[in-house]
């Protein structure tokens, strides 16, 4: 691709994101699956307009895409919110994962794809979309709700189970030979992920102290410059790039910048993980949705209910009824920028074709239900079945709201 179709490419590529993004504002959708779909609309699978030939010319754009996305993850991430949230918010997150992991894990071996397909797949419908997740609370105006605190704590528990799963599925999808190699790069990888998180506990004061500048513009190419390094060693040592760029943002966030950078990397993170997003609807044919429609559709169905029955499950436990059990189970259902990193993984190793169809329909799917159940959530928890399902009061604000 030459220079100026490179130009066009990208300009064009952003206008048709922005265009699509505004009309899923004006009808309360999310942006993710509209960013995809304009990549399958203007990509070479699809008649009219072909923006983009080859979604390889985009390669470097969306792994700069992938790594502000967990940057920002870790950004968000403390430790600090897991504590205080006491042993039942880990329960709650612990029922959530279980629930929706497992089922994952359970289709992809019923899928028959093969065993590294089936670990893909448990990331894929186990872990909700941040993002969107966090968007949603914010338009509906839930920030301040009893059951608000408990989803936000469940992303957290997700948080820490991403780290540790990208860092023992990446030695699994390089293809190890024996189970001595696959031993010893999980190892190298849970070494290098503990050195960083020994630095991310006690070495944030350092970091804090070199990275600090008054100047935005320095601040900018630091942590910039910072996550793509990693990002890349971690590459280079056979861990995901994706996992060193969230560790730097665990780092960076908890130093004295950390809020500055937060700021700052906003537009950035927006603007490159809309290319991602974009880039990996390039890759997708339309044919192929078609022909994984079925799968997609059961596995819809069972994390509709994984998540009804962690939701319901999440707000007995915390004395709460069966309204906000709705909240929890519907606000986090929506799947999104995690599952569109393993897909780019899956296909980068060279497995199934069939997953990245699959996970291309089930994101866009789930990531429109996702919000227009949680907007109806309430009504959904006046069900009668609901209360005599779980047996708890019907009126959140009676909830028992304590913690350990």
């Amino acid at each position: 691709m030459g220079h100026a179709d490179t130009l066009l490419a990208m300009g064009g590529a952003f206008v048709a994101a922005a265009f699509l993004a505004r009309i899923g504002r004006r009808i309360g959708l999310p942006t993710i699956p509209l960013f995809i779909l304009a990549g399958i609309l203007l990509g070479p699978h699809t008649p009219g307009i072909v923006l983009v030939a080859d979604p390889h010319d985009f390669e470097m754009l969306s792994a700069l895409g992938l790594v502000l996305l967990l940057f920002y993850l870790g950004l968000e991430f403390h430790l600090d919110d897991l504590r205080a949230g006491g042993s039942r918010m880990v329960a709650a997150g612990g029922i959530y994962l279980g629930l929706n992991v497992g089922a994952g894990l359970a289709f992809g071996f019923a899928l028959g794809w093969g065993t590294r397909e089936a670990l893909v797949l448990a990331g894929v419908v186990g872990i909700s979309s941040s993002a969107i997740v966090t968007k949603l609370l914010v338009d509906l105006g839930r920030i301040g709700r009893p059951e608000t605190r408990l989803i936000l704590g469940v992303i957290v528990v997700e948080d820490i189970f991403l780290a540790l799963y990208l860092a023992a599925i990446q030695p699994i999808l390089g293809g190890a030979d024996d189970i001595m190699e696959a031993t010893l790069q999980v190892a190298k990888a849970f070494g290098f992920l503990l050195a960083l998180a020994l630095i991310a506990r006690f070495g944030t004061r350092v970091i804090g102290k070199l990275i600090k500048v008054d100047d935005d513009e320095l601040l900018v190419i630091s942590f910039l410059g910072a996550a793509v390094l990693i990002a890349g060693v971690s590459e280079e040592l056979g861990v995901a790039d994706a996992i060193g760029a969230f560790m730097v943002g665990l780092i960076l966030g908890g130093t004295s910048s950390g809020d500055r950078i937060r700021e700052l990397v906003h537009p950035l993170r927006d603007a490159f993980g809309a290319i991602f997003f974009f880039v990996f609807g390039l890759s997708i044919d339309p044919g192929d949705l078609l022909a994984a429609a079925a799968p997609v559709l059961i596995a819809v169905a069972i994390t509709m209910a994984m998540n009804i029955a962690a939701g319901v499950l999440s707000a007995r436990l915390h004395h709460m009824g069966p309204e906000p059990g709705m909240a929890i189970a519907t606000t986090l259902l929506a799947r999104g920028e995690f599952a569109l990193i393993l897909g780019t993984m899956a296909a980068t190793a060279g497995l199934n074709p069939k997953l990245a169809p699959f996970i291309a329909g089930y994101v866009l799917v789930l990531a429109v239900i996702g919000p227009l159940g949680a907007g109806v959530s309430d009504r959904l928890g006046r069900i009668p079945p609901i209360p005599q399902l779980t047996g708890a009061r019907r009126h959140p604000e009676t909830a028992d709201s304590s913690t350990d």
